[in-house]
């Protein structure tokens, strides 16, 4: 009887601490507030202040050593860098992880978090970071065909042995992240493949991609789209509806004959590329599946978008068939265990338009590609505002040279920024999810603003440079108060961050943009000031201020190249 008694006892307490065990190690993973989607870490909403490295930083562990310091020093607490299958499976079935562990140990020394991405079957459109034995096996793993019957060095996605073994390679990657990583959690997400779709083709003309596309649409993805009507892209939607809201037959039986059109923002070879979405979405979702399986971090794909003029507006410019915002109900359908869909944004002249068709349907929006320096730090205030943006990240942050480098003034743009963000990153993620936040943007083709917010219109119009990098103030009519100066150039952007801590008191910070602030009462007569201006700084999520302003100085003007943090009281007279 006591023998049974003990072993109950001690299956209770084992019971008891496998539980706790399991309860202490909280993954990190997506929250809803709301509309918002947000970040956990450990139990709490996290702020991602990130960078992404060049795609072959992480090829040398010697390379990176000085590296690591270097971006934590810049404010980072998030980078993101690349583990390719070529350097992790060099010999098919024999895995090697000696990059992938001086990534993590280097991170974790620096307290950074880490965002991996999976260099495998694709990367821009390619297959050059695919394992020897699989680029000299095209028989095995067959490749993509253009319309005029020419091999292109993509691996095609009804190649069931490239997926398969895609797959088996990321599922053996997560696992050893999870062995060595799960306590620290230096690793926090991973995006899978790279900007993936077919270029210099608007889809894949090999003999199965042939047999497939005159067959009959999947019904798994007509399923899709008649639960999700109401919510599918306007485009998608309207070709759809041109044949009718077909439920069945092959893909121009519904979506209609692809063809090429004027205006950028049509739907050129809008079937083609749902049909090459739909196939990369399949694929894709199978290798995020089975990694998931042996660690179940946040999965997701990024694309390369289609942009202004006729060289970069059709499929196959850029990449056909990837997660681009027209084809995100696509890419759901067919790939659930991808958690949501990233835009790299270069094309910087159509910001707000991206951001807003990326978050169109709920998709939250990440960031993992952009430019940096002055007009990335200053679109780094209004993305957090206004989106409640989960991550940005400028790209190239090493500064190795090469392809859209960041230069040591660019990354000391992003520092500045970034330290105030980090102040800011407590209320910033108090009040996601609530009318308590907002963002404002300026460039030259667009210089005023405006947000209401607290019982008050907040509006921001862009700065002007006064004797090289300073700014003086703006008023409403567009005057520079006490001085003359060059006109805004186009490349100039401002970005402000607007968080109202309670009616007619607000944090304001950002970059190149002065802002006036006027009652938003019915009565137009109704006049407003300032109660108190403050410049100053948070301390352990405590106001410090610096000066009080006043007089010729009664006015907020945030400088192009320096961050500042404004407190402000209003009152109306």
């Amino acid at each position: 009887m006591k023998r049974i008694e003990i072993l109950t006892i001690l299956t209770l307490i084992l019971g008891t601490s496998i539980m706790t065990f399991g309860q202490s190690i909280s993954l990190p993973h997506l929250e809803k507030k709301g509309d918002v989607t947000r970040f956990i870490l450990n139990g709490k909403p996290f702020l991602m202040l990130g960078g992404e490295l060049h795609n072959s930083s992480m090829g040398g562990a010697e390379y990176m050593r000085p590296i690591w310091k270097r971006v934590a020093d810049a404010n980072l607490n998030t980078v993101i860098a690349s583990t390719s299958w070529e350097l992790v499976e060099p010999i098919e079935g024999k895995y090697d992880f000696a990059l992938v562990d001086s990534m993590i140990i280097g991170a974790r020394k620096e307290g950074l978090k880490l965002v991996v991405i999976w260099f495998a079957s694709w990367k821009n459109g390619n297959s050059t970071y695919t394992p020897a034995w699989v680029k000299k096996d095209t028989k095995r793993f067959p490749l993509v065909k253009d319309e005029k019957g020419n091999t292109l060095n993509v691996l095609s996605t009804f190649s069931t042995e490239a997926r398969d073994a895609d797959a088996r390679a990321f599922a053996a990657l997560m696992k050893h992240i999870r062995d060595i990583d799960e306590k620290d959690q230096t690793v926090v997400m991973v995006q899978v493949e790279n900007e993936i779709g077919t270029l210099h083709t608007k889809r894949d003309f090999s003999d199965p991609a042939n047999s497939a596309f005159k067959g009959p649409v999947p019904s798994e993805l007509m399923s899709y789209f008649e639960k999700n009507k109401s919510k599918i892209h306007p485009g998608v939607l309207e070709g759809w509806k041109k044949q009718g809201f077909k439920k069945s037959g092959n893909w121009e039986e519904v979506f209609g004959k692809g063809v090429r059109l004027d205006n950028w923002k049509d739907m050129s070879y809008l079937t083609e590329e749902i049909f090459m979405a739909w196939n990369y979405a399949k694929y894709v979702g199978k290798v995020a599946t089975a990694g998931k399986s042996e660690y179940n971090l946040p999965m997701y794909v990024n694309a390369w978008l289609k942009q202004p003029g006729n060289s970069g507006h059709a499929p196959g410019n850029y990449p056909s068939g990837g997660p681009t915002p027209q084809m995100i109900d696509v890419w759901r359908a067919g790939a659930p265990a991808i958690d949501f869909i990233a835009p790299d944004i270069y094309a910087t002249s159509i910001w707000r338009y991206i951001c807003d068709t990326y978050t169109l349907s709920g998709n939250p929006l990440f960031i993992p590609e952009t430019r940096g320096g002055e007009t990335g730090a200053a679109r780094a205030f209004f993305t957090f505002g206004h989106y409640n943006t989960i991550l940005f990240a400028p790209f190239g942050i090493d500064g190795n040279g090469g392809f859209l480098t960041s230069t040591p003034a660019d990354l000391l743009q992003i520092k500045d920024a970034y330290s105030v963000l980090k102040e800011l990153a407590p209320l910033i993620l108090d009040n996601q999810g609530t009318n308590n936040i907002m963002g404002l943007l300026v460039d030259q083709n667009n210089k005023i603003d405006s947000a209401t917010i607290g019982g008050y219109t907040i509006k921001g119009r862009l700065g002007r440079r006064f004797g090289g990098s300073e700014l003086a103030g703006v008023d409403i009519f567009g005057t520079a108060s006490g001085t003359t100066g060059s006109q805004p150039t186009p490349e100039q952007v401002g970005g402000a961050i607007i968080i109202s801590t309670a009616p007619g008191e607000y944090i304001i910070s950002g970059r190149n943009m002065s802002i006036d602030i006027f009652s938003a009462a019915p009565n137009e007569s109704s006049n407003a000031s300032f109660l108190l201006l403050e410049e100053g700084t948070f301390v352990d999520n405590k106001w410090i201020p610096k000066r009080r302003l006043n007089g010729d100085e009664f006015r907020i003007t945030l400088a192009a190249d320096k961050s500042k943090i404004f407190k402000v009281s209003m009152y109306q007279y």
